[in-house]
């Protein structure tokens, strides 16, 4: 009985549960309830032809896929693939691409997207035009005939803009182009955007899906079958696979996603009150207080605010003191883990957008990023107190 309910999961579980037990049956041969760590390179065949569904690692791992099918699940789509980080998941998409095509893209994107897009695809005569897709009519004067996609971020990171999902896709889809939205800052707890009608969805499982600071990878979920028909060649032919290892630990993670995410979205909205209040705080970036301009979009489109928020101190000094100052938060790049992470966008996660951009979009040497962690809210508050009385 257990099998076999596990295996039509999706029809009926809710979040949670999907969370915990998609893709993930017991292991035939021993009942064993957590997916193995198959840590193999190839697979013995019956006889000439016939296999038991896997013939080299690079191509499937049982791990691997079970892995794809709890996040598919997770994200609500129909075929999921995993690649050794995010980056090389949005280096997949791109493959979709061809020479001429034109995408549009939120301008407050990731550094390391912006890097990719700027420094790398512009050189296969693709073109990039960055706009604030929190502006529907924005968007819309971008698209010419060559856009093909639209690659959305939101919230945004770190100014935690939000786009109107919905609204997106209607007007991708009337241009013919697809809408990719990168769902790393929100979670799939927070926000899944196939239900707004996303045709692919892409996460660093580094960050919140993982939630440990322990693995490294990506993940692509498609709802199309020509998208899903090319993904599937391009992870086999590039081979920038995730592992079996990193699979498993992102499985771990998924089990307590939803545990992690209500945690992780008390701490952020707490902080960002207890921030907003502070007098040596001139402002805070974060869509679930009232004061944010896209909170009442926030609350229809999102289930939680999230973890991740940012805040303006009005120097580099100011920021520095600041940073060398906390105990509790650890100074370092990356997001989404159970322990209190910070940052200063400027020199760190967005080091490598120019700096003219840096300053239209509102990344200041004066801002701070947090990503709330799973501490006691009491100890993150007093560490930050502290801190903020040295600034």
């Amino acid at each position: 009985m257990y099998r076999e309910w596990i295996v039509k999961l999706t029809d009926r579980a809710r979040f949670s549960t999907i969370c915990l037990h998609a893709g993930q049956e017991p292991d035939p041969s021993t009942g064993a309830i957590i997916t193995p760590i198959y840590q193999t390179s190839t697979y013995v065949q019956d006889e000439l032809g016939k296999h038991k569904g896997f013939e080299y690692a690079r191509t499937q791992n049982p791990t691997r896929l079970a892995l794809e099918r709890n996040l598919t699940a997770i994200e609500a789509g129909k075929t999921g693939f995993a690649f050794a980080s995010g980056m090389a998941a949005i280096g997949a998409i791109a493959t979709m691409l061809k020479s001429g095509d034109h995408v549009v893209v939120s301008d407050n994107t990731y550094g390391g997207t912006f890097r990719l897009f700027d420094k790398v695809l512009t050189r296969y005569q693709l073109s990039f035009s960055y706009v604030n897709t929190s502006d529907l009519s924005a968007v819309e004067r971008a698209f010419t005939p060559a856009t093909r996609m639209l690659f959305v971020e939101t919230p945004t990171n770190p100014v935690m803009g939000i786009t109107d999902l919905r609204a997106v896709a209607d007007l991708a889809h009337r241009r013919d182009a697809r809408l990719v939205v990168d769902n790393t800052f929100a979670s799939p707890y927070n926000q899944r955007p196939i239900e707004f009608g996303a045709d692919l969805v892409t996460h660093s499982t580094t960050k919140y899906l993982n939630g440990h600071s322990d693995s490294v990878g990506g993940i692509v979920v498609a709802v199309r079958d020509d998208d899903i028909e090319w993904l599937r060649f391009v992870q086999n032919a590039e081979g920038a696979i995730l592992g079996p290892f990193d699979s498993w630990l992102v499985l771990r993670g998924t089990k307590t996603l939803t545990l992690r995410m209500q945690a992780h979205n008390a701490n952020g909205l707490a902080l960002a009150q207890f921030l907003s209040a502070h007098q040596k705080v001139e402002h805070v970036y974060y869509p679930g207080l009232p004061t944010h301009p896209h909170h009442e979009l926030a609350k229809k489109q999102m289930r939680g605010f999230g973890g991740m928020l940012a805040f303006e101190l009005g120097s580099l000094d100011k920021a520095r003191t600041l940073l060398n100052s906390v105990r509790l938060h650890a100074l370092a790049e990356s997001l989404g883990g159970v322990e209190t992470l910070i940052s200063h966008p400027a020199t760190m996660t967005h080091a490598s957008v120019p700096a003219d951009r840096r300053a239209a979009l509102g990344i200041t040497e004066g801002m701070v990023r947090i990503s709330a962690g799973v501490e006691d809210i009491e100890d993150l508050r007093e560490d930050l107190a502290q801190a903020l009385d040295r600034v």
